[in-house]
């Protein structure tokens, strides 16, 4: 199993697109879990243009229901049911996501393969696995909005590539090598020190369209990617009060004070177009790892 955590960014503009930059999309992908946060207008061609396939998604996680942020629902569902889908496809939300869901399944019909499962989310950890777990806070954007995380549980593991050198196959013998304890395997001894290591929780954390409130700091404390909106400059602070969203230099001072690893900006004002090297700059005076996300642009941790 792969510990990589990927993400993609499918679209990166406001909430008016350019040619540039699609309506907000990201991707998080790890080992066999592929969500979608958010699915504005255009999101399942984005797809193409990332040669990636819309069929392993398998969790659609909405931050609120302004329409850059989810027009592209009503296609994505199409194409996977006219493409083979057969899986159970999970969609979370804030309140109001299963009336909104089912008047959009009303209005834009369409023969269904496969089953749509909607949860309407509360803040805390609202899903579970054996290697993360998704959490969701309440934040501030005059619509029921919400934050998310992906948290990673780490583990200790064995190093696959050193086994393949030394010619030791999978097995329960192995579970002594996590336990900290040397093995013998047909009459060569391995050191557990050498084959074992501590692989360490990560986080990914996601804030769009909201607000500042105190709420964001602890829920984003200690990510590895903080993804926060950049939909205004400093400059720009009042107007950006008025229609309830943070500025760029807000969101590097989130990922300061919550001790997060590195910043990467989307949702990126269309004002600020001819911009972007002032937009950064803004936001590395206060955080230095900070970046602005393009469309089709990839990070891993």
């Amino acid at each position: 199993m792969t510990s990589k955590v990927h993400l993609t960014f499918l679209g990166t503009a406001d909430q008016i697109p350019s040619r540039a930059r699609n309506h907000t999309s990201i991707l998080l992908d790890f080992h066999e879990e592929h969500i979608l946060i958010d699915c504005g207008e255009g999101t399942q061609r984005q797809f193409r243009k990332a040669n990636l396939n819309p069929c392993k998604v398998t969790r659609i996680l909405l931050t609120h229901w302004h329409g850059d942020h989810v027009l592209g629902i009503p296609g994505f569902l199409q194409t996977l049911a006219v493409s083979g889908y057969n899986k159970s496809l999970y969609i979370y939300g804030p309140k109001g996501t299963k009336e909104k869901m089912k008047k959009l399944l009303e209005v834009f019909n369409f023969y269904k393969t496969y089953e749509i499962k909607v949860e309407e989310i509360s803040p805390g950890v609202f899903y579970e696995a054996e290697h993360f777990n998704l959490k969701a806070e309440e934040m501030e954007h005059g619509t029921p909005t919400l934050a998310y995380s992906f948290e990673m549980i780490g583990n200790t593991r064995i190093d696959k590539d050193k086994m393949r050198k030394l010619k030791l196959p999978e097995g329960p013998h192995l579970q002594k090598l996590k336990e900290g304890k040397d093995i013998t395997y047909e009459g060569k001894k391995y050191s557990s020190k050498d084959l074992v290591y501590i692989e360490q929780n990560k986080k990914v954390s996601i804030v769009l369209d909201t607000k500042l409130n105190k709420k964001i700091i602890p829920f984003v404390k200690g990510s590895d990617i903080f993804v926060c909106e950049g939909t205004y400059s400093d400059k720009l602070k009042k107007e950006a009060e008025e229609h309830l969203h943070m500025t760029v230099k807000q969101a590097a001072d989130v990922a300061k004070k919550s001790k997060s690893k590195k910043l990467i900006l989307t949702h990126i004002g269309g004002r600020h177009a001819k911009e972007m090297k002032e937009l950064l700059k803004e936001a590395q005076s206060i955080f230095p790892n900070s970046t602005l996300a393009r469309d089709l642009d990839k990070f891993e941790i």
